[in-house]
């Protein structure tokens, strides 16, 4: 007959002067951008802790960028309802920014559907 598992505590090789462990919201962000990504190596993570709360900093490569932020911003959304609710299992309240990288153009604001109008293209044609 098989023993059941046990853990032996005692024997365990992590002691209290190994290094910090990331909480779970950070390691979870980390995992999962490294997932989606084209270079998961240029993916950094940085916690700030403050009064607020809990401030994720996710930096990633210029091409990688649309990967993370998602059509209309989608994937960036949907990762800070994920990370919300890892904070929530931890007691922690975690909010998400992705920083630009140095040297991305910023995007302005999208053109509105009234100016690509049909009449607006005839209009822009006639010389």
């Amino acid at each position: 007959m098989r023993e059941p598992f046990s853990l032996d505590v005692k024997s365990s090789s992590r002691t209290s002067t190994s290094m910090p462990q990331n909480p779970p919201y950070h390691d979870f962000l980390e995992h999962v951008v490294k997932s989606i990504v084209d270079e998961p190596d240029q993916v950094r993570v940085e916690r700030k802790v403050d009064e607020m709360g809990v401030l994720l900093t996710l930096r990633v490569s210029r091409s990688d960028m649309g990967k993370v932020v998602g059509r209309n911003g989608s994937t960036a959304k949907s990762l800070r309802t994920l990370l919300r609710i890892v904070g929530v299992k931890n007691n922690a309240r975690v909010n998400l920014k992705i920083e630009e990288p140095k040297g991305s153009m910023p995007r302005g604001p999208q053109e509105t559907r009234e100016d690509t109008s049909v009449d607006r293209v005839v209009e822009d044609l006639k010389l």
